[in-house]
């Protein structure tokens, strides 16, 4: 059991690591080996997830960790768009941002109420991350952005910021791995 815990939260450090040899790709014109890297990060992404609950390992560290790497993975991506195609992005500046600020303000709330980042991984937040990793891929291996799924993501996005934002409101401790606004209400 303690080596399975070892094994899966290696996992998640991969992403870690990786986020900034992402970003060094990018710098350095070298898309083929990026964007391959990034199917490793997300398809980590999934298998720690599921490792984790198959093992049935839990641990606040472990959730908070995945989330950073979460957050890292995506970054190292948006970077990389922006510099293989900033016209895209600059187009979608206005929905962007508003996610931003959905993004910062959950995180500011949190760190006000819980001095941390939260750590939920919600059903929602599972959904949209799958979305966001579907997007990614097809936006560096596809010729054109895939605009409809640009769309949904931004929405799912979107809800999980939402739904993160009022479970920091209800929830007066910190939690981790919790299912949703929903579950919570049960």
């Amino acid at each position: 059991m303690k080596n399975s815990y070892y094994i899966i939260n290696g996992i998640t450090l991969y992403r870690m690591i990786a986020a900034p040899l992402l970003i060094y790709l990018v710098f350095i014109n070298q898309f083929n080996l990026f964007k391959w890297l990034l199917v490793v990060s997300f398809f980590t992404d999934a298998i720690d997830g599921y490792f984790a609950r198959r093992y049935q390992i839990k641990s606040a560290f472990g959730a908070t960790i995945d989330s950073v790497a979460d957050d890292l993975t995506i970054v190292a991506a948006i970077i990389g768009m922006y510099v293989q195609n900033p016209a895209f992005l600059l187009k979608e500046i206005i929905p962007i941002v508003i996610l931003l600020v959905l993004y910062l303000s959950q995180n500011t709330l949190a760190f006000i109420k819980y001095r941390k980042m939260t750590s939920f991984h919600t059903y929602v937040a599972k959904i949209a991350a799958v979305c966001q990793g579907i997007f990614l891929i097809a936006f560096f291996f596809l010729p054109q952005p895939v605009y409809w799924l640009f769309y949904l993501t931004l929405i799912l996005t979107g809800i999980d910021l939402i739904e993160e934002i009022m479970l920091i409101i209800l929830l007066p401790h910190y939690r981790t791995n919790v299912k949703g606004l929903y579950w919570l209400k049960k």
